[in-house]
């Protein structure tokens, strides 16, 4: 019997699951048309503006990903944009919808709509339409402006090891910057001016630096901003899900060209006293059909008797970390859900969602990322740039 290829089977995989996504995402987009448009009187001209309307902004997030790929351009950023805000405003349009048709349920079984109520059932369905699109559009400009300002978070953490000649490493940790259309040169470079308004002794990015397509990033030459940053150790990144998602090799050879050090399953020693250990993302094999390396494999010939940091994306298998002695563990990738009531998911999916754990004499922490993925909105959480004062003891 032939063997089917792992190539073929990663791409039939791959159109599967994007199958799924989008025949998910249209009829959640289709439910919210309809109710929409259950609003609007019959004989209205509106119907026709809200139809077209509504197609081109439910779209326009994925036929901008698809044209910027082959021609990055004005047009292309302003339908991606476009698109990104619909991402956000459509999950409260939904939870909007599910609330009142579970109302409507509950009042088949037990009446709790007042008469007055259905007597006036055509004007109260305008109101209510009016009244949601007052709602959603003032949580996602609060969140929109929540996204446009990172907060410096500032951790001290003490490591139980000695280091000669250093009492003390100050680390600035981000991740999840999503550089692209929507995370541009103009944010970057407000988010390295506060790195170094820190002065850091060493920048950390834990993973999804790009967002997905390179294009944006080279054309605005947002790599010129991280020129800016003068550390003393240097800046190191690690691959996250999105740089396989857009192509890992031409990012990191863009960024590798203007000053940062990527570790790929591999480690680094830091003044020659503190191991800095970086991992590819995990969904490595998905794209590329080569496994990332075991911690253990990594940490074969290394000195664990010096402090180790881990740099690893996605924060699974923590106790993997704890079990091959590592010190402090840097990840991101969870965005703490970025948009209520995600977070409630992740927290279920995570060990840690956002913040700090300690287990045994691992620190672990978990950044909800200072850049966003998809729409430019973040409630329930915040950008942020963590400054780690690290101590050795």
């Amino acid at each position: 019997m032939a063997r089917v290829p792992k190539k073929f089977m990663r791409t039939t995989s791959f159109l599967i699951f994007f199958s799924i996504v989008i025949i998910v995402y249209t009829l959640i987009n289709y439910y919210i048309f309809r109710r929409g448009l259950q609003a609007i009187p019959k004989d209205s001209t509106i119907r026709t503006l809200y139809t077209f309307g509504f197609i081109f902004i439910a779209s326009a997030y994925l036929i901008g990903r698809i044209l910027e790929r082959y021609f990055h351009s004005t047009i292309t950023e302003l339908i991606v944009k476009v698109g990104s805000f619909w991402l956000a405003a459509m999950v409260y349009f939904l939870l909007i919808v599910l609330i009142l048709d579970l109302l409507r349920l509950v009042n088949f079984v037990i009446p709790i709509i007042p008469g007055l109520i259905k007597n006036n059932y055509a004007n109260v369905k305008k109101y209510l339409l009016i009244f949601s699109l007052i709602v959603v559009f003032f949580i996602i400009m609060i969140g929109y402006f929540n996204a446009l300002n990172p907060r410096t978070k500032k951790l001290d953490i003490k490591i139980q090891k000695y280091v000669d000649g250093i009492d003390k490493l100050k680390i600035i940790l981000i991740s999840d910057v999503h550089l692209g259309t929507i995370i541009g040169r103009d944010r970057f470079s407000k988010i390295v001016d506060e790195i170094k308004s820190q002065e850091p002794d060493i920048v950390l990015i834990a993973g999804d630096l790009v967002d997905e397509s390179i294009g944006p990033i080279v054309n605005n030459n947002i790599g010129k901003c991280i020129e800016r940053l003068r550390t003393k150790y240097g800046i190191y990144a690690i691959t996250g899900n999105h740089e396989f998602i857009g192509g890992a090799e031409p990012a990191i050879k863009y960024f590798q060209s203007h000053g940062v050090k990527f570790l790929r399953d591999t480690v680094i020693e830091v003044d020659d006293k503190i191991i800095l250990v970086g991992r590819e993302d995990r969904v490595k094999s998905s794209f590329t059909g080569i496994e990332r390396k075991s911690l253990e494999e990594i940490l074969r010939n290394v000195d664990t008797s010096k402090p180790m940091i881990l740099m690893d994306h996605q924060p699974i298998n923590i106790d993997d970390a704890l079990k091959n002695g590592i010190d402090l563990q840097l990840s991101g990738h969870t965005h703490h859900g970025q948009i209520f009531p995600f977070n409630l998911i992740t927290r279920k999916i995570y060990e840690v969602s956002w913040g700090y754990k300690q287990k045994g004499p691992l620190h672990v922490y978990v950044s909800s990322g200072v850049g966003t993925w998809g729409p430019p909105v973040r409630i329930g959480n915040y950008p942020e740039i963590v400054l780690i004062n690290l101590y050795f003891n």
